[in-house]
């Protein structure tokens, strides 16, 4: 059998960066399941978006640090084990993806394509009329390597989140979507800008230096 030595290479040193990776480290220290729960920390810490007794939806939320994070601001003097709190939780969490999740407490996980009808159906009757404090995003598509196919996915995604964010927000509502520096980026924002009263542009520094992603946030809608 033929073994790609490029291949292992790349392998060994994505590895290597990997597991040095100080974000990683903390994670592992912290009992988050990856190192994207520092992503939204520094998100929450400038904008202070996140409170207790919020409804919370968590998009594309596999392996679940986003979740945990929530959790965690929403039962702060209960830490417990595994990067999310233990006891009373004061908010509702409801988290979706296509992935498997490994159960939190207290979090409602939906497994679905968000892009289907009867997916979205669900989600909305889990939150039985209630009005959404924050819609969290870090929903990204498979990528075939081909620009523009990917970008449209991905606007795609992102118009999706934004659709529901519209129908769902209470009216001072946050959405925060991830999105991509490239072909189609300038539109995304602009429909941001269309929808929401403020809007900031956040590259959390937890998010590796050549990563093209960037986290749009529009707070209050127009």
């Amino acid at each position: 059998m033929k073994i790609d030595t490029k291949s292992k290479k790349v392998n060994k040193a994505w590895l290597n960066e990997h597991l040095s990776d100080a974000y990683v480290r903390m994670a592992q220290k912290d009992g988050y399941r990856a190192r994207a729960a520092y992503k939204l920390k520094e998100i929450d810490e400038s904008l202070q978006l996140i409170r207790p007794g919020q409804v919370v939806v968590d998009l594309g939320a596999a392996p679940g640090a986003w979740s945990q994070y929530l959790r965690r601001r929403f039962a702060p003097k209960e830490a417990g084990v595994g990067g999310a709190a233990v006891g009373d939780l004061n908010g509702t969490i409801i988290a979706l993806d296509l992935l498997e999740f490994e159960p939190i407490e207290g979090v409602v996980f939906i497994q679905g394509d968000f892009r289907e009808e009867a997916v979205l159906a669900q989600l909305e009757t889990e939150l039985a009329g209630r009005p959404v404090d924050l819609v969290v995003s870090d929903m990204a598509p498979n990528l075939s390597g081909i620009e523009g196919v990917d970008a449209a996915r991905i606007s795609h995604l992102v118009e999706l989140a934004i659709e529901f964010s519209v129908s769902h927000l209470k009216p001072e509502g946050v959405l925060v979507s991830k999105v991509f520096h490239g072909s189609g980026y300038s539109q995304l924002n602009d429909l941001f800008k269309k929808t929401f009263k403020r809007v900031k542009a956040i590259k959390p520094k937890a998010s590796r230096d050549r990563s093209s992603e960037t986290f749009l946030v529009g707070i209050g809608l127009k």
